[in-house]
């Protein structure tokens, strides 16, 4: 007999789209938690309608950098994007999102956005002059710190892995709402899933340990490309509706 199901989310950045699309899958699947590795609220899209939806269906949140900067004072030229959050959440959701814990810890799973340490750094990859690249095992073994867990799971480069290190499991479930960007630090580089899906993962303990299924979702991404375009970043709609990103 199987033991639990866990839906794992990453990243959803205000997709509400995206967001109901997955947890349709989720109950169609049986899932029996979701839990969401953060960056939930943050983009040009509809991070209101995003917090509703996301508090109404019960899911358990951790927080990431990008909801972090959300609790943190607006600098005194914000970005277009982050004035935009800021005027459509009421204070309740901004208290909401600067509420959630930064990780959590269950039984074998530790659940972190970046590394079990910091937020903003990515578990898997490294950023180089010349692009990405998959960490070697010593690499990530050395963010996973001193007591690592047999899984972790984590977010944040918006890219789906499932990479063995040392016996133990790193599981990136993808990004729901925005499969590819770019970015400029350390050095200028693009993170791209290369199709326009939903992505999640959907995990069960076993007798043997955990099955993985990796599952992309379609859903209307054009509606959210379109309402990303309305609120001023063509970027971000050419990344929800392609998966693909290039250097600026």
């Amino acid at each position: 007999m199987s033991g639990p199901r866990l839906a794992v989310l990453a990243d959803v950045h205000g997709n509400v789209w995206a967001l109901e699309a997955v947890l349709a899958d989720v109950r169609r699947r049986g899932a029996d938690e979701v839990v969401d590795l953060g960056d939930v609220l943050y983009g040009p899209l509809d991070p209101a309608g995003t917090v509703e939806l996301h508090r109404s269906a019960g899911i358990t949140a951790i927080r990431g950098n990008q909801d972090r900067v959300l609790g943190e004072p607006l600098p005194v030229v914000p970005n277009p994007t982050m004035r935009f959050v800021h005027e459509v959440l009421a204070p309740d959701h901004l208290a909401w999102v600067a509420g959630l814990p930064v990780g959590l810890d269950r039984e074998d799973l530790r659940f972190c956005h970046g590394t079990p340490e910091h937020d903003d750094v990515y578990l898997l990859e490294t950023v180089t002059e010349t692009g990405v690249r998959l960490k070697t095992e010593n690499e990530v073994e050395a963010l996973l710190g001193p007591d690592p867990a047999p899984v972790t799971l984590c977010g944040h480069s918006h890219v789906p892995r499932v990479v063995a290190v040392g016996g133990r499991l790193v599981i990136n479930p993808g990004s729901v709402g925005l499969p590819a960007y770019d970015h400029d630090a350390p050095w200028p580089h693009v993170m791209e899933a290369g199709s326009p899906h939903a992505r999640y993962a959907l995990i069960t303990r076993g007798p043997d340990g955990w099955t993985i299924e990796q599952v992309l979702v379609p859903y209307p991404w054009k509606e959210a490309a379109a309402r990303a375009r309305h609120n001023g970043r063509p970027d971000w709609a050419e990344w929800i509706e392609t998966g693909r990103a290039r250097l600026p």
